[in-house]
């Protein structure tokens, strides 16, 4: 991993499936087929760093961990 790249992840059983991560940064969520969010990318791409800390932020159950 380069240095300073962002990586997100989802704490599966915190997900509450409210699927507000993909809606604010869809480009580096999505549900599963078990209405789990996940991230689909393996390093955040800078120009959504923005989205996925915002996302992080406004998760209902603290679910996502971004480094």
């Amino acid at each position: 991993m380069e240095e300073g790249a962002m990586k997100a992840t989802v704490e599966a059983d915190k997900c509450s499936s409210c699927g507000l991560c993909v809606e604010t940064c869809p480009d580096v969520f999505e549900m599963d087929n078990d209405d789990i969010a996940k991230v689909k990318v393996d390093v955040v791409p800078p120009n959504c760093e923005s989205c996925t800390k915002e996302a992080a932020e406004n998760c209902p159950t603290e679910a996502i961990v971004v480094k």
